[in-house]
């Protein structure tokens, strides 16, 4: 299609003066991602999100050979959002010891697995000297694999318990072997909106400041939001303007990643947002996130279909084969616990795009023509 005949027939001026900026390379304002979000026009947004998306990375679509740990579901802050954490007490508790963790490591590692993502609850009784030693026993028998572990969360309630700064708990991980960083507990930055989803955490201001600091640390991060509970479209813009920002700052995001809320056994409740939402969502932070290189269609929270049909709407990333995930899946998601290489080859192949395997810093491994 011609994109240039697309915007000029554009009935919705609105649109197509975001049509015209975009064609200029010119950055979207708050108020014009406001606009896009309160449109239905989704094929018009969708296809200018993959213009973009093209100009950035072509026709490849990355994938990395991975496994996922949450190493226990005990959790201090018990958020309402969430139906993974759970207090020790609870017959649904777990913590896995170290010869676990290595042994699910080294089947990934087998495999040609290339990194470990580690995220799990926030025990009570854990110490610092515990996340640590995590980091480092995994190092000390893989050091090929890269370790990408602990949320912003994690890494503030470590400074609160030991009283200490956020430098000096990321400067002592980053020794023991951390590589990156993930971006879960971004939730949503909005103060109204996280006082009823997870009042007790770091909050966006202290959130936003972890990985600050981690990227002037040389460690690189992801970014998240997630969406689709009680927070406005306002609020979505909100949160990805104070991401941009920061990437403005320091550069040190590699990729945005929209999560799908779930509700399914959640005491805050509600209904699963539609694919609609969760394209549209995809697709204006591919538009929003101009200094963002990567956008990832997380299949985990879409489900394969969506993830796939997101590859061509702005997306250019489904993450890994992941192994193993029990976040999102306590919360109702029916996604397979993990993909085969060969899977996700196929998944991108047939959305039309060139899969390619990546390393976590987004250096090329393989290209599957």
């Amino acid at each position: 299609m011609d994109i240039e005949l697309l915007i000029r027939t554009q009935k919705n001026k609105k649109l197509r003066d975001i049509g015209e900026k975009l064609l200029q390379e010119r950055r979207l304002s708050p108020e014009d991602a406001l606009e896009l979000f309160h449109s239905n026009e989704l094929t018009y947004i969708g296809t200018l999100a993959e213009l973009v998306n093209r100009k950035k990375n072509g026709m490849f679509a990355y994938f990395i050979v991975n496994r996922q740990i949450n190493p226990t579901n005990i959790c201090v802050y018990q958020c309402d959002f969430c139906a993974f954490g759970v207090v020790k007490s609870d017959p649904k508790a777990y913590e896995m010891g170290m010869e676990e963790i290595l042994s699910k490591v080294r089947e990934t590692y087998l495999q040609g697995g290339r990194e470990v993502h580690i995220v799990g609850g926030v025990p009570p009784h854990w110490k610092v000297e515990d996340y640590v030693s995590l980091v480092r026993t995994i190092k000390e028998n893989f050091p090929e694999m890269v370790i990408k572990a602990w949320t912003a969360i994690e890494i503030h309630h470590m400074a609160k318990v030991s009283k200490r700064s956020y430098e000096d708990i990321l400067k002592e991980l980053k020794d023991a072997g951390l590589s990156a960083i993930p971006g879960g507990g971004a939730e949503i930055f909005s103060e109204r909106a996280r006082k009823i989803i997870a009042p007790y955490k770091a909050n966006a201001q202290e959130y936003l400041e972890v990985h600050r600091t981690a990227h002037r640390l040389g460690i690189p991060s992801n970014a998240t939001m997630l969406y689709g509970h009680v927070e406005t479209y306002e609020e979505r813009v909100e949160h990805m303007q104070k991401l941009r920002e920061l990437q403005d700052e320091t550069g040190g995001f590699q990729v945005f990643i929209p999560l799908a809320y779930w509700p399914e056994g959640t005491r805050l409740g509600g209904k699963r947002t539609s694919s609609v939402d969760d394209l549209k969502t995809i697709a204006i932070s591919r538009l929003f996130l101009d200094n963002f290189t990567h956008i990832k269609a997380y299949w985990i929270t879409l489900g394969e279909r969506i993830a796939q049909i997101a590859l061509n709407m702005g997306a250019d990333d489904l993450d890994g084969t992941i192994e193993e995930e029990k976040i999102v899946h306590s919360a109702g998601a029916k996604s397979a616990y993990k993909q085969s290489k060969e899977k996700l080859i196929k998944l991108i192949k047939d959305a039309g795009k060139v899969p390619v395997e990546r390393d976590t810093f987004y250096q090329v491994v393989a290209i599957h023509s």
